[in-house]
């Protein structure tokens, strides 16, 4: 983690940009006290997990049915 003061942080953007880029986390300071912390964004979405709890779902509602009644009955009694 590196840290740096406000104004130099304004004067090397770019470079504080690079370092977040290649993984750092950077503590931005104002007189000692800490006001900022720039971190690289989250990781790239796991669309394997992603599909596999869409799959769970899915086999969690296999059978389920509503014993004969119909969707439009539901809301109609405000049961939906």
């Amino acid at each position: 983690m590196k840290e740096i003061g406000a104004f130099e942080a304004k004067s090397r953007f770019g470079q504080l940009l690079d370092w977040v880029d290649a993984g750092e986390e950077v503590v931005i300071t104002r007189r000692g006290k800490v006001v900022a912390r720039v971190v690289p964004p989250a990781s790239v979405v796991d669309y394997g997990a992603a599909l596999a709890a869409a799959d769970r779902i899915r086999a969690r509602r296999r059978g389920v049915t509503l014993g004969g009644l119909k969707i439009k009955d539901l809301v109609s009694e405000g049961r939906l």
